[in-house]
C-alpha cells in the first residue's frame, strides 16, 4: 500500500514582489473584462489577453530563454497562476499549451520541435489541446483504440478523440494513441504531436448547456505526421501521460474554478449580513487554504523531479468537489435575498450553476481518480 506525501513546500522566491507585478499587469489587461467572462477563468478564450500575456513574459515562464521562456522556477509560475485565477483572467487560449503541452515538449520533443513550437507558445500565439478521451473509452485511457502505423515518411494515424477541450480553436494537439495493437490496456501506447490543419482531420464542436463549444470531437482518417512528431519513446506513452497528468490534476485551477463566486459574494456583504453568510465565507476560506497547501506540495514535488500521480488525483478529486458544491451553497444562501442580489453576483452564479457539472469530467472523471486512489491504498 502506498502512503501519501503532502510535505509542505518550502520556497525562497520573492512571492510578494512577483504578485505585485502580475497584479499591475492584470489591473490594465482586465479593465474591459466582465464579471461573467471572469467566471470563465481558465476556460475563457480571449486571444487578446493571451497575446498581451505573451508580450509581458507570463507564458512559458519556467522554460529556458532559448525557447522563449525566462528560466523561472515552477513555484514562481504557481504564484502567477494563482493571481490569474483569483482575478478571473480568461486565459483558456494558451492555458493547455502553457500548463502541460509546452512542458511536455520540452521534456520529450525533438530539438526541431522545441525550436519551432515553444517560442510561439510563449508568445501567446499557438494553442494546444490534449487528445486522450475517446468514444467507447471515455476517460479510461487504457481502453483507447486510436492507432498509428509506421510508414514511409512518418506515422499514419486513424481513429477519433472525444471531449477534447478547445479542439475547435486549437492549432495543435498532443494525442495518446496505440502503436502496438497486440498489447492490451497500458502497453503499446505512444504520444504524437499533430498539426490540426493536416489533411484527413475533421473537427466538430460539442455545445454544452451554457451554449459554449468548450468541448469537441476530432476524427483522424489516414493522417500522416512527420517522423519526429513521435513524442518521447515509442511504446512508453502510458508512463509519459501519467507524468503529464500529475501537472494537469494538481494545479490551483483544480480548486479555483468557482473562486470568482466567492469574490462576488464577499463584495455583496456589509455590516447587516447575516451569520450564515459569514460562517459560509469562513468555511470556504478554510477549505481553500487546505486545498492550496496540498496543491503547493505537488508543485514542490514536481519541481524536484518527482511524479506524485496519486496525490495529484486526490487534489483534483477534492478540488472538483469543492468547486461544484460552491454554486449550490451560494444559491441556497441567496434564496431569501433574490430581490437584492447584485447583478454581477447573479451572472457569475447562473453561469457556474450550468458550467460546474463539467468540472469533474475534465482531467479525469471522479470515478477514474478514485480508482487511482483506491489502487494506491491497496483496495483494488
Amino acid at each position: 500500500m502506498s502512503t501519501f506525501n503532502f510535505t509542505p513546500s518550502q520556497s525562497s522566491i520573492d512571492a510578494a514582489g512577483l504578485r505585485n507585478k502580475i497584479r499591475d499587469f492584470l489591473a490594465t489587461a482586465l479593465q474591459k473584462v466582465s464579471a461573467r467572462e471572469r467566471a470563465y477563468s481558465w476556460t475563457g478564450f480571449n486571444a487578446n489577453i493571451s497575446e498581451a500575456m505573451g508580450k509581458a513574459g507570463w507564458i512559458g515562464m519556467q522554460w529556458p530563454e532559448q525557447y522563449g521562456g525566462r528560466d523561472a522556477s515552477p513555484l514562481e509560475r504557481y504564484v502567477v497562476i494563482e493571481e490569474l485565477l483569483a482575478a478571473g483572467a480568461p486565459v483558456g487560449a494558451h492555458w493547455i499549451a502553457d500548463r502541460q503541452s509546452g512542458t511536455h515538449l520540452l521534456r520529450y520533443g525533438s530539438e526541431r520541435v522545441k525550436r519551432e513550437y515553444l517560442p510561439k507558445i510563449a508568445a501567446g500565439e499557438l494553442y494546444f489541446c490534449i487528445g486522450m478521451s475517446e468514444p467507447n473509452a471515455g476517460s479510461d485511457l487504457a481502453a483507447i483504440a486510436t492507432h498509428a502505423s509506421h510508414v514511409d515518411g512518418g506515422w499514419k494515424i486513424n481513429g477519433a478523440k472525444l471531449w477534447t477541450t478547445h479542439v475547435v480553436r486549437s492549432q495543435m494537439m498532443i494525442a495518446l494513441v496505440r502503436t502496438d495493437r497486440s498489447q492490451q490496456r497500458h502497453g503499446g501506447m505512444s504520444q504524437f504531436l499533430i498539426d490540426l490543419s493536416l489533411p484527413g482531420i475533421t473537427i466538430k464542436g460539442i455545445s454544452d448547456q451554457t451554449g459554449e463549444e468548450h468541448f469537441g470531437e476530432v476524427f483522424f482518417d489516414d493522417v500522416l505526421v512527420p517522423e519526429d512528431c513521435l513524442i518521447g519513446v515509442e511504446g512508453e506513452g502510458w508512463q509519459q501521460v501519467n507524468a503529464e497528468l500529475a501537472l494537469e490534476r494538481s494545479g490551483p485551477e483544480r480548486y479555483l474554478s468557482s473562486y470568482r463566486l466567492i469574490e462576488e459574494f464577499l463584495s455583496a456583504q456589509d455590516e447587516t449580513s447575516n451569520e450564515l453568510n459569514r460562517c459560509a465565507l469562513g468555511q470556504w476560506a478554510a477549505e481553500l487554504w487546505t486545498l492550496r497547501q496540498m496543491s503547493l506540495s505537488m508543485a514542490g514535488q514536481i519541481s524536484e523531479g518527482k511524479e506524485p500521480s496519486l496525490e495529484a488525483a486526490m487534489v483534483k478529486d477534492l478540488g472538483a468537489t469543492f468547486e461544484q458544491s460552491l454554486p449550490h451553497q451560494v444559491e441556497a444562501l441567496l434564496d431569501d435575498e433574490a430581490q437584492t442580489t447584485p447583478s454581477a453576483l447573479r451572472e457569475v452564479l447562473d453561469y457556474l450553476l450550468l458550467a460546474s457539472p463539467s468540472f469533474s469530467l475534465r482531467g479525469g472523471t471522479r470515478e477514474i481518480l478514485r480508482g487511482i486512489i483506491a489502487r494506491g491504498l491497496g483496495l483494488r
